[in-house]
């Protein structure tokens, strides 16, 4: 992309992030970055931070008894949702296909409806910020105006429910995976399929694309990875490290390379070869829904049991491990972590779950060395 396109300076200032669920998770812990090192304190008071230091604590806690299932979060935005937003750019919002809620009231702001089924993931483009695009069980990939807050367009291709999609960072591609083992790519100029990745023997449910190289990444319930050339749709390797379902994958922001989460564990590999790195030095013991790994080196992931672990990327070391506590009202079984992800800037974590509930962290400027002491015996 040309680097003076309006567009891309418009998507700058702000971030969308996708979640695959069927509701929100809180859980209660803080936890706080001392140059590279993060760590948890335990929510017993305020906490406090100084220079190099960053400290997270609750934003906003938004609670739902509706049915949600997908969620969406945009910062420093102000038009995208036709006028909505009012205020300074600092503002922040949180969307689920219930509707669109605002982070420091909780108040809805907009609801869109239009599929028949669950939706699995949504997707705004850096190119185009004005379309986003959402996936679901009812088979159906869509394209939404939100200047309109309607649907502009629909892909159909697949044959059973779409799990995953993702967005090509300096492309007009897009590309979506589900339960057909398959992995569409899509012009979303056209609305037309450009090409599809068989291969898989199971379900599609996770998705990305590198902006260095026409290459696309995919996970499947099949055990595998695989690594796709996006110019002539053959296969470039099959990493066959997992012996269980491959729910999700992350690629670090700066770092050519990505972790790949299972059941049996998390491993990272390097790219554009696939290479196998090394596994992490602990299990997490649980179904890892999804992962996320901030600009410097955090790794965090969240399990189907509710709990919350955070890794040194290049170590591959636990430093923290969280277990959530379900909300009044909800069963232990609600306790899993569908969905998390930072902000832009790596300082902010949203996590959902599936007793319908989210979290926000935000640094917090007044925690000491004194008031959370790092326990060096512990690393």
């Amino acid at each position: 992309m040309n680097n003076e396109d309006p567009q891309e300076e418009y998507w700058n200032k702000h971030v969308i992030m996708g979640f695959l669920l069927s509701g929100f998770f809180l859980f209660g812990n803080f936890f706080y970055l001392s140059h590279m090192t993060w760590l948890f304190a335990p929510v017993t008071s305020q906490v406090i931070a100084k220079p190099n230091r960053v400290v997270f604590q609750v934003l906003s806690f938004l609670l739902t008894q509706r049915n949600l299932s997908t969620a969406a979060l945009w910062r420093e935005f102000l038009h995208v949702l036709n006028g909505m937003l009012h205020g300074r750019t600092t503002e922040s919002l949180v969307a689920t296909w219930d509707g669109i809620w605002e982070t420091h009231s909780g108040k809805l702001k907009l609801t869109l409806t239009g599929h028949i089924g669950q939706v699995r993931g949504l997707a705004v483009s850096s190119r185009h910020p004005h379309m986003m695009f959402s996936v679901g069980d009812d088979k159906l990939v869509k394209c939404w105006d939100l200047e309109r807050d309607k649907v502009v367009g629909s892909y159909h291709g697949h044959l059973s429910g779409v799990y995953c999609l993702a967005l090509h960072p300096t492309l007009d591609v897009l590309l979506t995976g589900g339960r057909d083992s398959v992995c569409r790519v899509w012009d979303i100029r056209t609305n037309m399929q450009y090409r599809a990745f068989s291969g898989h023997a199971d379900t599609v449910c996770s998705v990305f694309s590198r902006s260095t190289d026409p290459q696309v990444i995919t996970g499947s319930h099949d055990s595998t990875i695989k690594l796709w050339d996006l110019r002539s749709g053959n296969s470039m390797a099959t990493l066959t490290h997992h012996k269980k379902s491959v729910r999700a994958l992350a690629k670090h922001p700066t770092q050519e390379s990505f972790a790949s989460a299972s059941a049996d564990n998390i491993k990272k590999f390097s790219l554009p070869r696939g290479e196998f790195l090394h596994n992490t030095l602990s299990q997490q013991k649980t179904i890892v829904n999804a992962m996320a790994v901030n600009q410097e080196g955090v790794l965090a992931t969240g399990g189907d049991n509710g709990s919350l672990w955070f890794w040194d990327w290049k170590s591959g070391h636990s430093f923290q491990q969280s277990q959530t506590t379900v909300q009044p009202g909800s069963l232990d079984s609600e306790a899993g972590i569908y969905a998390l992800s930072y902000d832009i800037t790596g300082l902010r974590l949203v996590t959902c779950g599936a007793d319908k509930t989210i979290k926000m962290w935000k640094q917090d400027e007044s925690a000491t060395p004194e008031t959370h002491p790092v326990n060096i015996r512990r690393f």
